[in-house]
């Protein structure tokens, strides 16, 4: 029997910093990891610290000509910024180390894919990684490297023939869907904020993969405002039917938690208790339509207090199969640390919502379309666009 599941995580983690006022604060990971530990969540579980990914690895996503502008700038920040490569912008300002530590994330979701692919472990949670808008030949979106598609590609070149990856970051997993656009072998999902109101601005029902990839993208674009029942609607509705219809060999999922109703960056309107649910719904889908074998990664998540802690320890926990549930009170030593560390109060239970709205109840897709719902519309754009091609109804279960 391989063991259960194998996080990766080691404090060089937080090198990974922009800057002070950045908004993707290495705290979050920091305070994830502690809030984890606190729980026992890596207690008898194998917790790899990896090294920093050679030039081969990131070379089978990123150009190398980028990979050297990287590099350029992580030694010299004050005259290596490349802007139009991303390098310097206000999204990815320059940081010496700024190759190491990107190649570090690279190198986690590699191992992570490893792990998974030979059995050694049945999951593996890479919190620190999903770094889903780099491109191959540019930084975007505060992502330097893209550790997702680098494990991806690892898992085709060992010969995996089908990876489906879902990515339910409150922004579009553009960078993950282009690298794959052409390749029929993997499923890209993205369930996000619409590209009218949030960056990137991409991510559309209509596309749906590249010639001779048709169905292989799947992207369902929600309205500003959208709560919980409503997400948890629009993924449930979408990319379970396409997963189990792809059969993948390994799934891969991307829980940026910027989708919560406090992050600063984005407009959902979505709960921790909703997004443990999510975590919940892929970790089943692994199980039921890819024989278990789940890597899952971190991603967005601006909110380094109330949001984003609590969602990868539910991520943590569940992966192991010991869920935490979200009445459970938050360890009144890892609040303490919250306060030592941000000047902060840390929430005090491990949910958002209060008890009578316990537990989220998810109108299934088969109890009726609603036309007059913006929400249902976004939803059944993206079946009307893709379901076909998998040889299913659109308007029916």
């Amino acid at each position: 029997m391989p063991a259960r599941t194998c996080v990766i995580w080691g404090p060089e983690f937080t090198r990974y910093d922009f800057g002070d006022g950045h908004p993707m604060a290495p705290i979050r990971i920091d305070l994830t990891a502690r809030l984890c530990e606190s729980f026992g969540v890596f207690d008898g579980i194998e917790v790899i610290d990896p090294g920093v990914a050679d030039d081969d690895l990131l070379a089978t996503v990123h150009d190398r000509d980028y990979i050297a502008a990287v590099r350029r700038a992580s030694e010299d920040p004050e005259h290596g910024a490349d802007p139009a490569r991303g390098l310097g912008t206000e999204d990815v300002p320059v940081f010496r180390g700024m190759h190491e530590a990107s190649a570090r994330l690279a190198a986690g979701t590699r191992i992570a894919a490893e792990r998974v692919w030979t059995g050694a472990t049945e999951h593996a949670v890479n919190f620190t990684g999903g770094m889903h808008h780099a491109m191959p030949d540019r930084a975007s979106g505060f992502c330097v490297y893209n550790d997702v598609a680098i494990g991806i590609q690892w898992l085709l070149d060992q010969g995996v023939e089908r990876v489906a990856y879902v990515d339910v970051d409150v922004h579009h997993g553009d960078g993950v869907e282009k690298i794959f656009w052409d390749d029929p072998r993997v499923l890209t999902c993205s369930v996000h904020q619409n590209g009218r109101t949030l960056f990137p601005g991409t991510g559309w029902p209509g596309d749906i993969g590249g010639a001779g990839a048709e169905g292989t993208a799947l992207n369902v674009a929600l309205p500003p405002g959208t709560t919980d029942s409503q997400w948890l609607r629009a993924i449930q509705s979408t990319v379970g039917q396409v997963v189990r219809d792809f059969a993948p060999q390994v799934l891969v999922t991307q829980h940026g938690c910027d989708s919560h109703m406090d992050d600063p960056l984005a407009h959902l309107a979505i709960s921790v208790d909703a997004q443990r649910y999510a975590m919940d719904v892929l970790h089943r889908l692994a199980h039921e339509a890819a024989g278990g074998r789940w890597i899952a990664v971190g991603g967005g998540g601006d909110e380094v207090v109330q949001g984003v802690p609590r969602s990868w320890a539910h991520l943590g926990a569940g992966s192991r199969h010991e869920p935490i549930h979200v009445s459970t009170p938050t360890p009144q030593a890892w609040r303490d640390q919250v306060h030592e560390l941000t000047d902060q109060d840390a929430p005090t239970r491990m949910g958002d919502l209060p008890p009578g709205e316990w537990p989220i109840w998810v109108q299934p897709w088969e109890m009726g379309y609603n036309p007059h719902s913006e929400v249902d519309r976004a939803i059944m754009a993206t079946r009307q666009s893709v379901f076909p091609l998998h040889g299913m109804d659109p308007y029916f279960g």
